[in-house]
């Protein structure tokens, strides 16, 4: 069954290169198991990355144990609806692709923060000079 997204659509893919999501399949699909909540579909940026290693969430880090590159600004990644809203609070918010952004966020983070920092990125980023 194809999980939902914040607008009511098919979940869009978020990014398979990296290999996002919380089950590795370049979705921000969910479920019980999934603690986190990885809902959340980010293009993360410098200022996202150094505010979730400054909480002790460090996403630039390879971790080659767990199969994990370490993400570089550009780079869209299934992020932690927590950690996410916690940038939010701290004005670090990292752009959000909604249409790969699971609807089970709502519970935790309101469609209207999330529109603040909506983008929609092209698959070919070399325009943005990344």
């Amino acid at each position: 069954m194809t999980e939902r997204n914040v607008l009511g659509t098919d979940l869009e893919p978020c990014g398979t290169d990296p290999m996002t999501g919380f089950f590795r399949d370049g979705c921000c699909n969910t479920g019980p198991e999934d603690r986190g909540s990885h809902t959340i579909c980010a293009v993360v940026t410098a200022a996202f990355l150094e505010h979730q290693r400054g909480i002790g969430n460090d996403l630039s880090t390879p971790r080659p144990e767990y199969g994990f590159p370490g993400l570089v600004p550009g780079d869209r990644w299934c992020v932690t609806a927590t950690n996410w809203a916690r940038a939010y609070a701290d004005q670090a918010a990292a752009p959000v692709v909604l249409a790969a952004t699971n609807e089970a966020v709502l519970q935790i983070v309101p469609l209207a923060s999330l529109r603040e920092h909506a983008v929609d990125v092209p698959d070919d980023l070399s325009s943005f000079g990344l």
